[in-house]
């Protein structure tokens, strides 16, 4: 980073001028911690941290080894509070999330307006050096995440299937994709961002004791990410294996990526929405159902009671 100018998506900023943009402060925060600049930063496989495919088999390993014996741990143990901890891991997440969702809507936004939506999810519009360090802050992140269920632990809250198998698919879901080079990640990963802002809001809110009554729209709006998700997905892997396979078949051009990296995020993306769609109807569904139960209940007895009365008139 030179002294006069800081990079910046759209050419360069006086150094001098006011710097509130998001990707001037990633970059003094990135070159403070690294010491070079986030635009020098290169994945590379066995170079990088957790950047093969036994590193990060190894971190999911550890994750489950985790979970098993944190539940033996706790067994006949009082639960932990750690509601200041709580309270502070999620407040951190949903402002990290907002800001890293900030520098890709930053990246992507002039791209996407200059050549098209199908540059950007198949072309090196979605494969910049910016969106590199980008996919890669993410995946990092992702590990963090798994803080998560820690504390669900600890506090011994129930930990679902859907819960532990979530966290650390969503890590060999970002690692794949990272390494297969695949352009559409960005839109699982912004979509993503996006839940995450209002989830561990949520969470954030809850823990302070504060009702908040979207809880269900929550469930609702990961749904619909899913469903996008898929349909950008299943478009790019269509149209990189049609490219490739039966050339004469329709398409609108090839898309970046590897095929284990198309057929890893087709697979993970499509268990996400089975499961979240069947905890959806488990969930809220029999809450409904159950309400309706006792209001129509609460009404027979009335009526009884009235019937009791008027024959005793």
């Amino acid at each position: 980073m030179s002294e006069g100018s800081v990079p910046y998506p759209y050419g360069s900023l006086p150094s001098g001028s006011l710097q509130a943009a998001p990707w001037v402060l990633f970059d003094r925060m990135w070159t403070a911690a690294t010491g070079y600049a986030p635009t020098s930063f290169l994945f590379i496989p066995g170079k990088t941290p957790m950047s093969t495919a036994k590193e990060t088999a190894v971190g999911i390993a550890v994750y489950y080894l985790m979970i098993f014996f944190g539940r033996r741990a706790m067994k006949g143990r009082p639960a932990f509070e750690l509601t200041s901890l709580f309270l502070l891991h999620n407040l951190f997440l949903s402002l990290l999330s907002g800001f890293v969702l900030l520098l890709f809507v930053e990246e992507l936004g002039p791209g996407l307006w200059k050549h098209g939506m199908h540059h950007a999810i198949c072309g090196s519009g979605g494969w910049t050096k910016r969106l590199v360090t980008l996919y890669y802050v993410n995946y990092l992140i992702k590990y963090y995440e798994l803080i998560d269920t820690a504390f669900l632990i600890l506090k011994k809250k129930p930990t679902t299937f859907l819960h532990c198998y979530h966290h650390g698919a969503t890590v060999l879901l970002c690692y794949t994709q990272l390494a297969g080079q695949t352009s559409v990640s960005w839109v699982p990963i912004t979509l993503n961002l996006t839940v995450h802002v209002l989830m561990y809001w949520y969470y954030f809110q809850s823990a302070r004791g504060i009702r908040v009554p979207w809880k269900e729209w929550i469930t609702r709006l990961q749904i619909l990410q899913f469903l996008i998700d898929l349909a950008f997905v299943y478009f790019a892997s269509y149209s990189r294996a049609v490219v490739r396979y039966f050339p004469r078949m329709p398409h609108a051009g090839d898309c970046a990526g590897t095929g284990f990296a198309a057929a890893m995020g087709c697979g993970i993306l499509t268990s996400y929405l089975a499961l979240f769609v069947s905890f959806y109807l488990v969930t809220y569904h029999r809450v409904a159902a159950s309400t309706r139960l006792k209001r129509t209940t609460g009404a027979e007895a009335v009526v009884r009671d009235v019937k009791r009365q008027f024959v005793r008139v």
